[in-house]
């Protein structure tokens, strides 16, 4: 067994606390993953809250990079030393879905996350916060869970690439597959939100319309790609159509995950054109839509689940962009923490406040506290 020290959930709504937890060395298929850096993404929140449901005890934070430290048997590919992204939801390569291409869907990838991985200082067992766990010193993980990175990607940048930068800009590549002239708006200018912008500059947008209420975030918005920055109004869809010459938008992406932001984001979508729901909500969160209008404004609703993505080709895809200055994966970063402060950056993230607050470890494998 190894010791690490870990931001420790020991009951749905309870505080996180830095402790010490005992991991097991590989086994068949596993490695140990020295953690570089892990955002702190607002699902991890939602775990924390019970708005989705977890296994507790449980060690959260699954938007990590860092090195591989040891390899279990049949292990192929990976090697001490190597830097990869862990990836949450490792895809089976072998279900209906992995072969139809939604490798994204596959109902194996969330298997880890209900399986201990580890032992608190009194026994007990320990969940991995969605199969990752990266809220620790070091984690345990599959194999198909680490996407190799190249050595010049700096690993605090590519922590980012695990869920935030999939998730927003896989939306836009991917899901909403956005053409270069048409319009985007954007809900909610979140750390997934902001990378949907960026993407969206990408793509060849001509205009990009970013909206939320946090008016601090508006400069982030512009330097990133938006054409145009709005907060939540009542003439909100009024004012994208002025925006978008009386249509609405062509594409609308929601990364809240709230009845209120998916109607607006239906309803300043265009007739024909598409909303692509990226936030994760409550189960009890109920949208509405009349009987008439589905038909008739013949728009597309859409999911859209970890930016309908495929780590293994889309994560180097992203590392290109990097490489080239289109992704600016520095300026989502609102703050660098340690791991004791992982409770404080939950409750910024409730109050809307700055984008991506990054835990990052020293270079030994230590964490700030």
């Amino acid at each position: 067994m190894v010791a690490v020290r870990a931001a420790v959930l020991r009951e749905t709504g309870g505080p996180l606390r830095v402790e010490e937890i005992d991991l097991p060395e590989p086994g068949p298929g596993q490695v140990r993953v020295r953690l570089a850096a892990t955002g702190v993404c607002h699902s991890d929140l939602s775990l924390a809250t019970g708005v989705l449901a977890h296994p507790v005890p449980a060690v959260l934070g699954h938007e990590g990079a860092g090195r591989v430290v040891s390899v279990g048997p049949e292990v192929i590919g990976l090697r001490p030393g190597d830097p990869v992204v862990l990836n949450w939801t490792p895809p089976c390569r072998d279900c209906w879905f992995c072969d139809h291409g939604q490798p994204y869907l596959c109902p194996r990838g969330s298997q880890a996350m209900s399986e201990p991985y580890g032992r608190l200082p009194d026994g007990s067992a320990v969940h991995p916060g969605l199969g990752v766990a990266a809220f620790a010193t070091e984690t345990l993980v599959g194999a198909n869970a680490c996407v190799r990175l190249p050595d010049d990607v700096p690993l605090d940048h590519a922590a980012l690439m695990g869920c935030a930068l999939l998730t927003g800009a896989g939306a836009v590549f991917n899901a909403a597959r956005v053409r270069p002239g048409e319009s985007v708006a954007v809900f909610g200018l979140g750390g997934i939100g902001l990378c949907a912008v960026q993407a969206a500059r990408i793509a060849g947008a001509d205009r990009i319309i970013a909206v939320d209420p946090a008016t601090e975030k508006a400069d982030l918005a512009w330097r990133l790609g938006a054409t145009e920055v709005l907060e939540p109004s009542e003439d909100l869809t009024k004012r994208i159509r002025r925006l978008t010459e009386g249509r609405g938008a062509d594409h609308a992406v929601e990364c809240v995950g709230r009845a209120d932001t998916i109607r607006a984001a239906w309803s300043a979508t265009r007739r024909g054109g598409q909303t692509t729901v990226v936030g994760l909500g409550s189960a009890s969160d109920q949208v509405t839509f009349n009987a008439m209008e589905v038909a008739y404004f013949a728009r597309t609703l859409r999911g859209c689940m970890y930016g309908s993505s495929d780590p293994d080709v889309d994560i180097p895809a992203l590392v290109e962009h990097y490489r080239a200055g289109r992704l600016d994966l520095d300026a989502l970063v609102s703050e660098r923490i340690g791991l004791a402060d992982v409770g404080e950056a939950f409750e910024r993230m409730r109050a809307g406040h700055g984008a991506r607050r990054l835990v990052v470890f020293d270079s030994d494998g230590g964490a700030r506290l």
